[in-house]
């Protein structure tokens, strides 16, 4: 609903041959990629084996760490694309360079990154709510466990230091709850509180307490917390949602 119901916004072209998916989660991208490019391979790759286990005749998918060495050799794909790897990288330099090795000349990357620093502008999140302390803790969990959740920012340099050429950056604002007078937006953010309610656990439990020592007691009372801020129709929180797109130039040149 973000994308104003389009899967991407590179300008790939009618008619991709392969298509990569990196940390495909479900799969369901993957999956309406394939519907939508019926004459594509499309390959969805991930560390966990959850995706459904019939797919379309151009679909499939395969166990892989996009932080290890990939599967494939370079210039395989006309289109490699990420949603949400939030904190899982530890390296986003070089996984941009695999994208850049890996896909074709011409070929697209996009990234679609969320950056979890809740803001509003109307002064309805104050510093001691919950959701915005939720944020922060957050970004310091991150830092302490040797991942960023700043990387969003600085996908469009890595892109145009990796050789990346045409490179656009857009940034979205995600609402949460169903605070927006727009219908489209409310819509948006009614999904992002519930998508928010049913992960929010998974994407903190082991950080907090890995990171910062705490207990499982207590990050699960603090989401609570969070939870019921997140539901709060006077708090107008938002974060910024990042589509990075660029394209590997037909012409590598030597340095």
């Amino acid at each position: 609903m973000l994308l104003n119901g389009k899967l991407f916004w590179s300008p790939i072209g009618p008619s991709p041959q392969r298509i990569l998916d990196l940390g495909t989660g479900t799969g369901i991208w993957a999956l309406e990629m394939a519907d939508l490019y019926p004459s594509a391979e499309v390959i969805g790759t991930d560390v966990s084996a959850i995706q459904p286990d019939w797919v379309g005749p151009n679909c499939s998918f395969e166990i892989d760490d996009s932080e290890q060495e990939w599967l494939y050799g370079p210039n395989s794909f006309d289109f490699i694309h990420n949603r949400n790897f939030v904190c899982a990288i530890r390296n986003w330099e070089r996984l941009v360079g695999q994208a850049f090795r890996h896909v074709k000349p011409g070929g697209w990357v996009e990234w679609h990154e969320k950056h979890p620093l809740f803001l509003s502008d109307d002064g309805s999140l104050k510093e001691d709510s919950a959701i915005a302390k939720w944020g922060t803790t957050f970004f310091e969990a991150a830092e302490n466990f040797g991942t960023s959740a700043t990387s969003p920012r600085n996908l469009k340099r890595l892109m145009i230091e990796a050789g990346f050429v045409d490179v656009e950056e857009h940034i979205l604002k995600l609402p949460v709850g169903p605070w927006p007078k727009d219908k489209r937006l409310k819509n948006i953010g009614l999904f992002e509180m519930v998508n928010m309610d049913e992960g929010l656990e998974s994407l903190s439990l082991m950080l907090f307490t890995r990171a910062l020592k705490w207990t499982r007691e207590e990050v699960l009372m603090f989401l609570m917390e969070v939870r019921k801020a997140a539901k709060d129709k006077s708090i107008h929180s938002y974060y910024h949602f990042y589509v990075v797109f660029g394209r590997k130039p037909e012409t590598i040149r030597s340095v």
